[in-house]
């Protein structure tokens, strides 16, 4: 099915849902030709992010997630900047070479403030020599450019489902969960200057294989640099809980999210792909098989121990009572047996974005 297939040219809706439906050989076939065109345009490192999860407080309602406003059973939780600075230099003197920032979603000026110190001291305390991914939810065109020029490259914003109306089911009906909010955001990313990345959740309540194949045609569209994708797990503490009877088995989930990794590598070449951690809930070596489809970003979780548990989008989140140190220890040994070398000390800016700026200024001489 695959052999023939050209690695840089676009893919009918039709082929991208027959790779999504794929077994057996044909499977097979689709993962091994996401490899190799893995291997051909970013080749086989590994690049790492040390995630530190700043806090699950959160102004957004999102019916999936386990850290919405409305869930009182969640532990809230701010880390210090201290703690911050801390985990950052521990990324530092560990190599790893970028971390992100992630946090709920809120939009105010105390926060805008306190993520632009924290990003100009950890670029401070790491010499430059730390790129910074945040993951901080929508904001401004002001307030990303003001994260952008303290030294923020590289921005990851999940759109969740590129589809209105599967988004409008799974997000209250409000002026803070509007989908073209989302998009324009979005684009405010790609204005100021950063990486752009977004990414879905697969396996959703009412979400079918179209959907999932028009996601990735809208992320080619959208021209991302970077993805972060994986399975949808179900919290107990949230409104599409009361759908848990009428997903797909967890293994169709996450098998379905390594086709749609494989797929988007093949789609898209040159961007970063993430091995997120949910794979890893749902299958010990699931990160592993990603890296093995076309994924080449890890994310271990360097947040303080004691907050871990607290940040739950999801249940069952994976090494909650492990320490960083331990972490990066295990991962190396996981991605020698993947056939993969992590890549320490290195940003591992996306290649897309390198081609996707080249291009832009060239447009723009022509134009002039």
């Amino acid at each position: 099915m695959t052999e023939n297939l050209p690695d840089t040219e676009d893919i009918s809706r039709e082929t991208i849902i027959m790779f999504l439906n794929s077994k057996g050989d044909d499977r097979i076939n689709l993962f091994r030709h996401a490899a190799e065109v893995k291997k051909k345009h970013v080749g086989n490192k590994v690049w790492l992010r040390g995630l530190i999860e700043l806090s699950n407080v959160c102004a957004k309602d999102c019916f999936y997630c386990g850290i919405r406003k409305s869930n009182t059973k969640v532990k809230r939780y701010n880390i210090r900047d201290s703690e911050v600075l801390e985990a950052a230099r521990f990324a530092c003197e560990n190599n790893y070479g970028s971390v992100v920032l992630q946090s709920g979603e809120l939009q105010h000026d105390k926060f805008t403030r306190r993520i632009e110190k924290l990003v100009k001291q950890i670029k401070g305390l790491s010499e430059d020599k730390l790129g910074i991914t945040l993951s901080c939810g929508e904001q401004s065109e002001d307030t990303y450019k003001r994260w952008y020029d303290a030294g923020a490259h590289r921005y990851l914003l999940r759109i969740e489902t590129s589809a209105r109306e599967l988004y409008e089911k799974i997000h209250p009906s409000d002026q803070i969960h509007i989908f073209d909010n989302r998009i324009v955001c979005l684009e405010r990313l790609k204005k100021c200057g950063y990486q752009t990345g977004t990414g879905v959740m697969i396996g959703l309540p009412f979400q079918n294989v179209t959907h999932l194949a028009d996601d990735l045609i809208f992320m080619k569209n959208l021209d991302i640099d970077m993805c972060g994708m994986g399975p949808y797990i179900e919290h107990s503490d949230t409104p599409l809980y009361r759908y848990k009877n009428q997903l797909l088995p967890i293994h169709e989930r996450f098998d379905l999210s390594i086709k749609m990794v494989a797929v988007l590598r093949i789609m898209m070449p040159y961007i970063n792909i993430a091995s997120t951690t949910a794979l890893q809930a749902i299958e010990k070596t699931g990160r592993e098989k990603a890296i093995q489809a076309g994924a080449n970003i890890l994310m271990p979780n360097i947040t303080p121990g004691k907050y871990r548990d607290s940040y739950s989008l999801y249940e069952n989140k994976p090494c909650t009572g492990e320490n960083a140190g331990d972490c990066l220890h295990c991962l190396d040994i996981r991605m020698k047996l993947a056939g993969a070398d992590i890549a320490y000390g290195e940003w591992g800016d996306s290649l897309h974005y390198g081609k996707r700026s080249k291009a832009a200024q060239a447009d723009l001489q022509q134009k002039i």
